[in-house]
């Protein structure tokens, strides 16, 4: 057996110029970003390439939300003029379809790293303080699963180990009654009913999910409603939207952790909703209430970084204190979103190489739920935009005037535009409906080039479409909406 020195690299470690400690999807595209830029990069993850993303999160849960929603679809096939019998829905099928759509992806990074000449060490690392490996902070310690390990060191070094399910003081995740969404999909069976705390997006996208196959669900909110990042009446309507399908909804209200009772057939607990004690039951107990930050375990003791609640601390161009690291993601808290993660990794590599990117607008970042209906926003809602002082018009068009959304059979939702009266900048795009995660991003583009309704209402969308309700959104914000 080789030793890890005698192990010959593609990229001698001396002429590392950047080391990327996880390699999720903010890691791996820094380092082509980076090596793009000339630089000699490695990654180090414990896991597979692409991390918590495409294994665990954004990819493996919209196959299935989309296994789902072609079950729906099919219940619903007499509609659109297709006869056949009864749909079933069998779960192991839909679970090797995620699988092969993951391992596709999988073979895509890998290629990637393999065409940019990116090291990626499996295994896991740690940052190790100066030592005679580096005069400086930043060195990684790479410990490999038959328990050899190497030391790789860089000029300069990114954190990006990304974020894990959290849970509730109290709340233990045994993984067979109390679950997240790792549990989730990796399930051979589904229950016959769920209660899901926390109401976000993972959690409403899971209730989603669920309510199409069958399952029983409660969704339990400790704010005022569901998708509390959202507009609120964005938020409404995908509430309504759930509850016509048989969610049920509970909002203002806490869950009970000490009242946690586990049997052999169900889960029960209770929540406090103003005061009063209800008690919920349900086969499983979905836990959805966000992610925690992954510093534990990577070495931040042996250097100068500081943390704030288990959240690095960084400047604009991602800085830590210790000035050669850098870290991006979700351990620097802010939007936990996987293209938020990638953008912010760009512009770190890019600091690293001298190139002076400006700063990331988080205000021009859009957010998606990939429930049904879905839900898509970009900039501030109506009440943050009246909170920072801003005289606010708004336009809404309603899907159901709109053709292409009558001929989907899916004509829940609106489009709802947030403009300033004094400078008729568009501030914020909220939609729920038919497949807006895909129409936000001409939002997005508004917002970049501080664009007025009229200039999105002037510009021509073709018919049938759903991109139509764009348009006339923007037409409304003047009372101008042709067919509002």
């Amino acid at each position: 057996m080789t030793t890890y020195l005698e192990r010959k690299l593609d990229v001698p470690e001396e002429n590392l110029d950047v080391v990327v400690l996880g390699g999720g999807t903010g890691g791996y595209v820094a380092a082509i970003r980076a090596a793009q830029l000339g630089l000699q990069v490695a990654v180090v993850e414990q896991g597979k390439i692409g991390g918590t993303c495409l294994h665990k999160g954004c990819i493996p849960s919209k196959a299935l939300l989309r296994s789902a929603e072609v079950y729906s679809t099919a219940k619903r096939a007499a509609e659109f003029g297709v006869e056949h019998s009864a749909p079933g829905f069998n779960l192991g099928k839909a679970m090797e379809r995620k699988q092969k759509v993951v391992s596709q992806l999988h073979k895509g990074v890998q290629f990637l790293m393999k065409k940019h000449n990116i090291q990626v060490y499996e295994g896991i690392g740690r940052l190790m303080g100066p030592s005679i490996f580096s005069p400086q902070a930043g060195a990684v310690s790479v410990e490999f699963a038959n328990g050899e390990s190497q030391i790789l060191s860089g000029r300069y070094t990114l954190v990006a180990t990304g974020s894990r399910a959290k849970t509730l003081p109290g709340l233990d995740i045994d993984g067979h009654r109390v679950i997240t969404s790792d549990h989730a999909l990796e399930a051979e069976s589904l229950p016959q009913s769920i209660l899901i705390v926390g109401a976000g997006a993972i959690g409403v996208e899971w209730a989603s999910l669920y309510s199409d196959l069958g399952v029983q669900v409660t969704l339990v909110e400790f704010l005022p409603h569901i998708l509390p990042l959202e507009d609120e009446e964005i938020a409404a309507e995908a509430a309504r939207a759930l509850k016509k399908r048989g969610v049920k909804i509970l909002t203002n209200a806490k869950v009970l952790p000490d009242t946690l009772i586990k049997n052999a057939a169900e889960v029960t607990i209770s929540v406090d909703t103003g005061g009063t004690q209800k008690q919920l039951s349900a086969e499983k107990l979905f836990v959805a209430v966000g992610r925690e930050p992954v510093t534990d375990n990577i070495g931040l003791e042996a250097t100068e970084i500081e943390l704030n609640r288990g959240i690095i601390q960084v400047d604009k161009d991602y800085r830590t204190k210790e000035g050669n690291i850098f870290a991006i993601g979700d351990v620097i808290g802010g939007l936990q979103l996987a293209h938020v993660a990638a953008h912010e990794g760009i512009h770190a590599v890019e600091v690293m190489a001298n190139l002076h990117p400006e700063a990331i607008d988080y205000s021009m970042i859009s957010k998606c739920t990939y429930s049904r209906p879905e839900v898509a926003s970009v900039g501030l809602t109506e009440q943050q935009a009246a909170e920072q002082g801003h005289e606010v018009k708004t336009g809404k068009f309603q899907f159901r005037a709109n053709g292409k959304a009558l001929v989907f059979g899916e004509a829940d939702g609106f489009v709802k535009i947030v403009a300033d009266k004094v400078t008729d900048d568009i501030l914020g795009v909220h939609m729920v409906g038919p497949h807006v995660t895909d129409m936000i991003t001409e939002a997005g583009l508004a917002r970049v080039l501080n664009a007025t309704p009229w200039e999105v209402a002037g510009t021509v969308h073709p018919h049938p479409t759903l991109s139509e309700a764009m348009g006339e959104a923007a037409l409304a914000v003047d009372g101008m909406a042709i067919h509002g």
